[in-house]
Order: structure tokens, then sequence, then C-alpha cells
């Protein structure tokens, strides 16, 4: 994929967009977008620069400006690496989405996989693999034959999955993310996939694992339903979405563009598709700006035949 244009090219055009970022830095929102502007006249090509140009104009309450400039973006970039559109309807502006742009979630992961960790584990005390960990072998002891780790990143799920698994394999959008799981030697087999058109042809599986992705998906029905397939019977599905306040529907995009979902709607997905619930645990997934991020770790089963 054709990296995102951080520059706009045009030497003005990256000093003025210098300049309105040390004005977003003192707080002055509606100065740094009028400057801003101002370099995109001199490079109206440059679709990373109107979207900036819309967070500004957003920031500063003017939504209306808003929405023209991540329109914008959305036209220059029609494969969304930047997410014009999850903002576009977070404003009340776009149409409701099921499912984020894929492009948006393989460019995110990318430009933070190589502090993805330290940020996550060492800032945010992530600790969501330690959770499903000890969910899984409380829910079945022992070895497993067939793991696998749907959007595994950089691994910290893998790390725990290692010791009481044959066979582990990984899979995730991001090359970035993948080259880092891959150093630590602990996948069978790691493949670049999209979660959102996701197939596998191997062995069924014991277990299939899925921490803290769920919330890039949306709607779980056509995932879910994917993973009842892989499932050997017996097998084990674990993952974890962020909780939704009560009354706010099946699922929601949320401000931080991650979606949210109802313990009701993950239950009713689950057993709709032969898939009974062994555990729901409400857990804290990380913290964001200080506050916790609450969420369900859960693990369901497929039942064998009668």
């Amino acid at each position: 994929m054709k990296p995102l244009q951080t520059s706009s090219g045009d030497p003005n055009a990256d000093r003025r967009a210098d300049y309105a970022e040390m004005l977003v830095a003192s707080g002055d929102h509606a100065a740094a977008a009028e400057l801003l502007l101002g370099g995109l006249e001199l490079a109206p090509q440059w679709a990373m620069g109107w979207f900036r140009l819309g967070e500004m104009q957003e920031a500063s309450g003017r939504l209306d400006l808003a929405a023209q400039a991540w329109t914008t973006a959305l036209k220059l970039d029609p494969a969304d690496r930047q997410g014009a559109a999850l903002k576009l309807q977070l404003i009340g502006k776009g149409p409701v989405s099921m499912t984020p742009p894929s492009a948006f979630v393989e460019t995110l992961f990318d430009h933070y996989a190589e502090t993805f960790e330290d940020m996550l584990v060492g800032k945010l005390d992530y600790r969501l693999p330690e959770v499903l960990d000890a969910a899984i072998r409380k829910a079945r002891p022992g070895r497993l034959r067939l793991a696998l780790d749907l959007g595994c990143g950089t691994g910290l799920m893998g790390e725990k999955l290692r010791p009481i698994v044959d066979r582990l394999e990984g899979f995730d959008i991001s090359a970035r993310m993948l080259k880092k799981a891959r150093a630590k030697g602990i996948y069978d087999a790691l493949t670049k996939a999209d979660l959102q058109d996701f197939s596998y042809s191997g062995d069924r599986a014991d277990l299939v694992t899925s921490a803290d992705v769920l919330i890039y998906i949306g709607g779980l029905e056509g995932l879910v339903g994917v993973v009842a397939g892989l499932l050997a019977d017996g097998g084990l599905f674990a993952f974890s979405v962020e909780s939704l306040a009560e009354g706010g529907g099946e699922f929601a995009l949320q401000p931080s563009r991650r979606y949210a979902h109802s313990d009701g709607y993950v239950v009713r997905t689950l057993e709709a598709n032969g898939l009974s619930v062994l555990a729901l645990e409400p857990t804290t997934i990380r913290w964001d700006r200080r506050e916790p991020v609450k969420g369900l770790a859960v693990v369901a089963w497929k039942a064998g035949p009668l």
C-alpha cells in the first residue's frame, strides 16, 4: 500500500503546516486552521493536510468546515487511510458504517508498530492477554492442538498461548506488526489478513483468540460466523470488546474511532452462530487519557454433535 504523504511536497505549505501545529499546541485552533488552509491553497492535493485541517476545525467548533475538509480528504484518498469517513460519521455528517475502512486500520497499526508495546503495556497498562489466558486455561485445562490468533499484532497474546498450544498461527492486517511478531519466534505461521474478509483453509482449531481487535470490526455477525466455522467441536473462541453504555444500542462508533458493543449483542451474536458463552468477565481493557476503558473478556464454546 502506498504510504501516506506526510509532506505536502511544497516547502512553503509544509512551513505553514508546521506553524499551524504550533498554534494548536498553544490552544488557538481557529488560527491554526486558517494558517493551514493557506498552506493547502499551495498544495491542494495533500489529503493528509485536509484531514488535519478537519481536526483543527472540529476543535474550534466549526463542524461544517470540518466536514468540508474531511470530505475533501476522502475524495483525494478514497481508500481513506486517515479515517475521514469515521470522523464524518461521528459529527453526524456522514453515513453510519458497520465497519471502519480497512486501509485506515492498516495504516494506523503500521504507524504504531515501532512503539506499540511500549505505549500499550508500559503507559496504558494493557493486561488483556493475561486476563484471556487465565480464562482460557480455566475453561479448558491442558494443551491445545491448534490456536489461531486473529489480529495478533506484535504477539502479546501469542506469548501467553505458546506454552499451551502445539501449533500457533497469527494473522494481522499490518505488515509492520507482523514483522515485530515474527522477530519473537513464537508463531509457527504468520499471515497478513484483513479480518473483515477473513478465510482459513487449514485444520479446525481448538482455540481462536482476538484480543482487543473487535473494536475495529463494528458489526460482529460476519467474523463470528467465520470463527464458528473454523472451530473444531469443543473449540473455544476467546476475545474482548469495549463495553457500550446501557441504552446505546447493539454497537456504536466511539469518539476514539473504535467500536463498543453491548453485552446482549455479543451474547446474541455468539448464540446465533452456535457458540455458547462460558465466561463473560467485565475488565479494564487499558487506560486512555487517565480513564479506564471498560470492556468484556469473553470465552465462548462450540458444542459437539449430540
